[in-house]
């Protein structure tokens, strides 16, 4: 973890397709936060906006191989219309050309959602479907 470096200071706004294509990244690179793709694919709302939200700079010293990376808060919606929060480990290559929210108002609502929307886990234990999905 890098304290040094200040964290972008902007919320990202995402379609699926780019949720898809940043949750496969991180599986590639084997980064650590991230949800299993097959389960995003058959729960995030296809035409759904989901949201990112930078929590601190990670660093995998035993890996030089793979950039330092920006570890979000991930804003999910999902086809049940539900939302739900999760991890999702982003290298700046990534992030820095997905689309910033421009509304401090809108910024304010999604940080109301992601302190009050369950997390994946405990929204797989509410529905019944248990935590051995993920």
């Amino acid at each position: 973890m890098d304290v040094e470096r200040p964290l972008p200071r902007e919320v990202k706004v995402i379609d699926s397709a780019s949720l898809f294509r940043l949750e496969e990244r991180a599986g590639d690179l084997g980064l650590s936060q991230r949800l299993d793709l097959t389960w995003v694919r058959a729960n995030a709302a296809p035409g759904g906006t989901h949201y990112l939200w930078p929590a601190l700079w990670h660093t995998l010293s035993h890996r030089p191989d793979v950039p330092d990376h920006v570890r979000w808060e991930l804003l999910i919606t999902l086809r049940t219309g539900d939302r739900v929060v999760s991890w999702l480990d982003v290298i700046p290559d990534d992030f820095t050309t997905l689309p910033k929210m421009t509304s401090r108002e809108e910024g304010m609502q999604v940080r109301q959602l992601l302190d009050q929307v369950p997390s994946v886990r405990e929204w797989l234990l509410r529905e019944g479907e248990g935590s051995g999905r993920l």
